[in-house]
C-alpha cells in the first residue's frame, strides 16, 4: 500500500482559521472526517493525502525528520528548531499570515543602549562589575546565538524562557530578552525596547517542504496538484481581467500598454475582431481603461479572477529543483 502524502497544518487558534482559509482560496478544502476535534484530516478530492494537526513548533519537527511531506510554520520557528535548515527544507512559499519579527529588547532605562555594539560595550561592564554575564531570557537559543556572534557580542549567558519572556527583566531572571513581536505594544507596555539594529528576523507562516520525505513519483504529483492550485490563485490574486474591443488595437499600442502598467496579455495580442483580454494590476485598472477608452474603445469590461492556471507552475518548479540538488 502506498504511503500517503503528509501535509502538517497547524492545530489551533488563528494560525489554523488562516492555514484552513489559505487552502480553501486555492480550492483545496481540508476536512476532519472524525470530527472538529480529530487531529487528521482530509482534502477533498486527493484521497492519498493525510493532514496532521500539529503546534506550528511541532511542524517544524516534523518536516526536519521527513515525517511530513508539505507543513505551515513560521520561519521563526524553522530556522531556530531546524539545524542547517536551507538544506533540509525549502521555503517554497510566504503565506502573509502568522507575521512576527523576532528581536532584541533591552531595558527603556538603558538609554545609551541603542545598539548591539552599545549592548557589546554594556555587556563587557557588566560582567566586569558583577562578576558574571548578563543574561538573555529568550525561547530562540539557536538565533540568538548566532546573532549575537554576528555582532561580537560574546559576555552573556542565555536563560531559556518557559513563560511570559518580556517580563523577564521586571521579575529579576534576566537582564534583557530576545522575543518576537509584532506591534512592539507588549515590549512597551514592560517597558522594554528594541535595538536600533536588534532585529534578528521577519518570520510569517511559509508553506515549508522536507527534503527527507519520502518522494516517491505519486508524492510528487501529489505536490504538483497541491502547488498548481495555490499558485493559480497566487497568479489571479495579483490581476483584475480586462476585455475590450476596437478598431485601433494593434500590437505597437499592445506593446506600450505592457511597458506602462504591467499589463499581461495571456491570450497573444489583439483578434482579427479586435478583441483583446488583459491581465492588469489592481492599481493600475482606471489608468489603463483611461487609454483604452482614449484609443477608440467605446466600453472596457473589468472582472475578478478565481485561478490563473500557467504551463510553468513556479512553486512546483522551486520543489523539484531543491530535491534534485
Amino acid at each position: 500500500m502506498t504511503s500517503p502524502f503528509v501535509l502538517a497544518v497547524p492545530s489551533k487558534g488563528r494560525l489554523q482559521e488562516n492555514a484552513d482559509a489559505f487552502f480553501a482560496r486555492a480550492g483545496l478544502t481540508l476536512a476532519k472526517p472524525r470530527g472538529a476535534r480529530d487531529y487528521r484530516g482530509t482534502i477533498a478530492g486527493l484521497d492519498n493525502v493525510e493532514i496532521v494537526y500539529l503546534s506550528a513548533s511541532e511542524i517544524a519537527a516534523q518536516l526536519a525528520r521527513g515525517q511530513a511531506h508539505l507543513g505551515i510554520t513560521g520561519e521563526d520557528l524553522v530556522r531556530e528548531n531546524i539545524a542547517n535548515a536551507d538544506a533540509r527544507v525549502k521555503l517554497i512559499e510566504t503565506l502573509g499570515f502568522g507575521s512576527a519579527n523576532v528581536v532584541v529588547a533591552v531595558p527603556q532605562a538603558w538609554i545609551d543602549v541603542r545598539t548591539m555594539a552599545d549592548l557589546d560595550d554594556v555587556a563587557t561592564s557588566f560582567r566586569a562589575k558583577h562578576n558574571r554575564r548578563m543574561r538573555v531570557a529568550t525561547k530562540y537559543i539557536n538565533l540568538t546565538r548566532n546573532f549575537f556572534a554576528g555582532h561580537g557580542v560574546v559576555d552573556y549567558r542565555i536563560v531559556e524562557s518557559a513563560g511570559a519572556t518580556e517580563g523577564a527583566p521586571a521579575s529579576g531572571a534576566a537582564e534583557l530578552i530576545v522575543d518576537i513581536t509584532t506591534t512592539g505594544a507588549t515590549l512597551a507596555a514592560n517597558s522594554l525596547k528594541i535595538l536600533d539594529d536588534g532585529l534578528i528576523l521577519r518570520s510569517q507562516a511559509n508553506l515549508v517542504a522536507s527534503r527527507a520525505a519520502d518522494w516517491s513519483p505519486q508524492a510528487r504529483e501529489t505536490a504538483r496538484i497541491i502547488l498548481d492550485h495555490i499558485a493559480a490563485r497566487a497568479r489571479a490574486a495579483k490581476y483584475k481581467e480586462v476585455r475590450t474591443r476596437f478598431a485601433g488595437c494593434n500590437d505597437a499600442l499592445l506593446g506600450e500598454i505592457r511597458n506602462r502598467f504591467g499589463v499581461v496579455a495571456p491570450f497573444g495580442g489583439p483578434t482579427s475582431s479586435g478583441m483583446l483580454t488583459l491581465h492588469c494590476p489592481p492599481a493600475q485598472l482606471y489608468a489603463l481603461g483611461t487609454l483604452l477608452r482614449t484609443q477608440g474603445a467605446e466600453t472596457v469590461s473589468i472582472g475578478s479572477l478565481d485561478y490563473v492556471m500557467d504551463r510553468d507552475n513556479p512553486l512546483f518548479t522551486c520543489l523539484d529543483r531543491f530535491l534534485a540538488t
